[in-house]
């Protein structure tokens, strides 16, 4: 296959090697093969430029229409194509850069301004420090004297200002300047350049939300603004290709964007190094801003403009508890353009409280010509809209239910803007789907709740809640599996995949050693029983079980591109992935993604990264996709079903509430079971229903006291009793070492299959040294313990691991 073109000798970009031609650049590194599916650069370019968010374009300064345009910041060549850490190191034989994709598509770039930033990031290159963690936020930036502005601003008639800013794993974004805040040169930068130009465009090259509060000092002097995420090896030129109107705009934020830090409502309990209190319950993101702080909103939670505009027409009817809208989308501009249209409900919250309205469904329309339409179907079914009664207060505790009242529906393009198009009324409170108590908090405090005054204004008010009931011993006790019957003749794995035998038969021959070794990975990372450079492998890491047929299976990182040792291609973000509000060009960018993971060696994708964006500090954000569980929920169902449309599997990850990078491995999510079914399990559960997704990895945090790799709860009663998930589940990568407090019999990896976290990866124990050998004996030593594991967990811990190795090895078959 040919090489996506390359970028031009001389631009240089954060991550990429300027070069000159194929030939050079292999005679550099000649490790791999640099070539890349072109046809997967091209949706990745497509899908970076859908999710680009213009936030403002006033007097229509764009599209640029064939202006000459100044270019101003040095990120316009020291681009941030992703976030760092896992999520985004990897191996990609180019990154465009701004000028270069400017000048791709066509637009007239001032040289003198440009030469001069290439001979100054030249002689002042990007460092990035090697110390993981510690990563720069921004980078300086090139002192400008006025004058060049002026003088520039002679020869081009609109300036374009470029800010950057990067975090990611284990690297917070923090509250000061050139992170969250505008560095001082920048500040400085912006008013030589706004002083200089009637029209100034800011693009902001960023992985997560950052303070915007300064679009104040500046009014009409800034006239274009795009949030550009970080849309990978493409997205300089997908930004490109928006500001000249090659893609018309038509993303839309999957956060809200408040006047300042202090306005959200997680703000005063994030960045804590021990445990953080979710004291704003289910008032995340756009649940909170617009029930109790409109006013404080700069942009809106689904807000997004275009280069043109749009009429809707709705119609709607209710029958048998499902609401089906017809929307009809007409192109009432004069270019071009493509829209979303979203779906928002307002529950009656007399017994709950409710925000004033959450997301219910959404969908984008093609690219509509001027004049021309598009009906769009929108089914939304009520039961999808219960809410978690956590105290009991609607009669039925532990119950999805869906009070009595009124139901109102808005449609429109953001959370905002959206207005009421009809209206269901349920009569009587409905018992949705009864569950039982799970992971709920232990240690009390006080969470948010909504008063109203005599008026109806809606008011923050607290309540105590509510802790664990269950005796969680005994509901362990009593779901305790069973031994299998031993076969009479041995299998192998291959006589279960051609139908002659079943998997509990072939299971149930395994030694106690053998279904250790199933229940880990290989000892680290990098093993060579994989691709080289793969993050870990599991299933046939042991001699003995490869003979018995258990392929071994390579899992590689990642949400942004595959990280091995091998070139491949860098991806949009997932925040980037998510503004475009696409499903349907998430899962065919996911689709061709895993033709490459075939390529490559990668088995299973360490992806789609799935939190939610609780508070715009979290350095991770970039890999993750919004505040909002179902835009989560969608995307990511989406990735998944790309990837597995090949053969090969996604790995959804961090189950659960991982939400900081700060002590990741300790910090506790102290959250209430309303909040954590309500919003920061949603998406998984949308995510599992829709897309069956063959892997999951939990998170490293605690949950309510419980890391996440030893949470029953979460795993064993939600996610498979509830879900009824039958997939493997793995632990991050290593794991803290814990004594299960109901059964001192068990601890570490015993804890863990309890708990049924099926596999410790990598698979050996991280220790001061590194990882070392397979130490770790836990399991051995409790299955000869009373009350230790039983050997009906550990196979059904191994028939979760093989069910997948079952589903990849025609595909691992084909490859080797």
């Amino acid at each position: 296959m040919p090489l996506t073109p390359a970028i031009e000798s001389g631009d240089r970009s954060h991550g990429a090697t300027a070069i000159e031609s194929v030939a050079q650049l292999s005679t550099i590194l000649e490790d791999t093969d640099p070539t890349l599916d072109p046809a997967l650069g091209r949706l990745a370019r497509q899908a970076a430029a859908e999710g680009i968010v213009l936030l403002r374009n006033d007097d229509a300064v764009l599209p640029l229409d064939g202006r000459t345009v100044a270019v101003f910041g040095r990120t316009q060549l020291d681009w941030f194509a992703v976030g760092y850490g896992s999520g985004g190191d990897v191996k990609v034989p180019y990154v465009w850069n701004l000028v270069a994709g400017l000048r791709d598509a066509g637009v007239t770039v001032d040289s003198e301004v440009a030469d001069l930033y290439a001979a100054w990031c030249a002689e002042n290159p990007a460092e990035l420090t090697g110390t993981w963690g510690q990563w720069p936020h921004h980078f300086p930036e090139m002192p400008l004297d006025p004058a060049v502005a002026a003088s520039a601003a002679t020869r081009a008639d609109t300036a374009v200002v470029v800010i950057g800013r990067a975090a990611g794993e284990a690297r917070e974004s923090i509250l000061e300047p050139g992170s969250y805040y505008l560095a001082e040169e920048e500040r400085t930068l912006l008013d030589a350049v706004t002083a200089a130009f009637a029209r100034t465009v800011v693009v902001l090259d960023v992985g997560n939300v950052m303070d915007l509060s300064w679009l104040a000092d500046y009014g009409d002097r800034i006239t274009g603004l795009l949030a550009a995420w970080q849309g990978g090896m493409e997205g300089a030129r997908a930004v490109a290709a928006v500001l000249s109107g090659e893609t018309p705009a038509s993303g839309k934020l999957t956060d809200t964007i408040a006047r300042s830090y202090a306005d959200y409502p997680s703000a005063a309990n994030f960045g804590d190094p021990d445990a953080n209190t979710y004291v704003e319950d289910i008032f995340v993101g756009y649940r909170y801003f617009e029930t109790f702080a409109p006013e404080r909103v700069l942009f809106p939670f689904g807000f997004g403009l275009g280069y043109t505009t749009f009429a809707l027409t709705t119609q709607a009817h209710e029958v048998d508890g499902i609401l089906r809208l017809t929307i009809d989308v007409r192109n009432a501009g004069t270019r071009a353009g493509a829209e979303t249209v979203q779906v928002y409900v307002a529950a009656p919250g007399v017994m709950l409280s409710q925000p004033s309205r959450r997301l219910a469904a959404y969908r984008k329309t093609a690219v509509l010509q001027p004049g021309e339409s598009e009906r769009v179907q929108v089914s939304i079914a009520m039961d999808d809209l219960a809410s978690y009664d956590d105290a009991g207060a609607t009669g039925h505790r532990s119950a999805w239910v869906l009070e009595a009242g009124d139901y109102a529906f808005f449609v429109g393009t953001d959370v905002r803007s959206a207005t009421a198009e009809t209206t269901v009324t349920i009569p009587d409170v409905r018992v949705v789907r009864q569950v039982t108590e799970a992971a709920a908090p232990v240690l009390p405090f006080e969470r948010m709740t909504l008063t109203r005054d005599t008026d109806g204004t809606a008011r923050v008010a607290t309540a105590p809640v509510p802790t664990a009931t269950v005796d969680l011993r005994e509901r362990i006790l009593q779901q305790l599996p069973a031994a299998l019957p031993v076969p009479a003749a041995p299998l192998t794995l291959d006589a279960v995949a051609a139908g002659e035998a079943t998997l509990d038969e072939f299971v149930a021959q395994l030694t106690a050693a053998e279904l250790a070794d199933i229940a880990r990975g290989d000892i680290t990372m990098h093993s060579p029983l994989g691709a080289a450079g793969n993050a870990g492998v599991l299933g046939g890491v042991s001699e003995s079980l490869r003979a018995k047929g258990v392929r071994p299976v390579t899992t590689t990182d990642g949400p942004s591109g595959i990280r091995l040792s091998a070139y491949a291609s860098l991806l949009p973000s997932g925040t980037a992935l998510a503004s475009t509000w696409n499903p349907v060009l998430v899962r065919e960018l996911t689709a061709l993604h895993a033709q490459e993971m075939i390529r490559k060696g990668s088995d299973v994708l360490l992806s789609p990264g799935m939190n939610i964006h609780r508070d715009p500090l979290c350095g991770r954000n970039f890999e993750y996709f919004s505040e909002d569980p179902l835009v989560t929920g969608w995307t990511a169902a989406a990735v998944v079903q790309g990837i597995q449309s090949q053969g090969v599997a996604a790995c959804p990850k961090h189950f659960a509430a991982n939400n900081q990078e700060t002590n990741r491995t300790r910090n506790d999510s102290r959250v209430s079971e309303r909040a954590l079914r309500e919003i920061y399990l949603r998406g998984f559960e949308i995510c599992v229903r829709e897309a069956q997704p063959l892997a999951i990895m939990m998170s490293y945090n605690q949950i309510n006291g419980v890391w996440a790799h030893y949470h029953h709860d979460l795993v064993t009663t939600i996610l498979r009793g509830e879900w009824g998930y039958t997939g493997c589940v793995m632990t991050d990568w290593w794991m803290e070492e814990a004594v299960d407090p109901l059964f001192p019999a068990l601890e570490n990896s015993a804890y863990r299959v309890r708990a049924q976290v099926d596999v410790l990866m990598p698979g050996g124990v991280k220790t001061d040294a590194g990882p070392q050998s397979y130490a770790d004996d836990s399991i051995a030593q409790s299955l000869a313990r009373p009350d230790g594991l039983t050997l009906g967990e550990l196979q059904r811990g191994a028939r979760n691991v093989l069910g997948l190795v079952l589903a990849l090895t025609p595909v691992i078959d084909a490859r080797t």
